[in-house]
């Protein structure tokens, strides 16, 4: 696996990799991480640009909100289990 790209921005760590003619995006936010792989051959051909037009500011903020849901998810079950 090779990292492509790292993205920056504010609220998480982007970083795209290339790996078994997959690519994968992975975000991260302190210890929670999200990652979607997508084939080449789902693409039209652009490569990697195809990748940076999927990763738009409507997805990121998706994304964002899943870390917000994950970290509640994560709360809750650790609060029923009395740590």
């Amino acid at each position: 696996m090779r990292i492509i790209a790292e993205l920056p921005h504010p609220d998480c760590k982007i970083t795209i990799f290339n790996m078994n003619q997959k690519y994968i995006v992975k975000l991260e936010q302190g210890p929670l991480e999200q990652s979607y792989k997508i084939s080449e051959l789902d693409l039209a051909g652009g490569g990697v640009n195809d990748v940076f037009e999927i990763i738009d500011d409507a997805f990121i903020q998706e994304a964002l909100q899943h870390f917000s849901q994950m970290r509640l998810t994560f709360h809750n079950a650790y609060k029923r289990n009395n740590f």
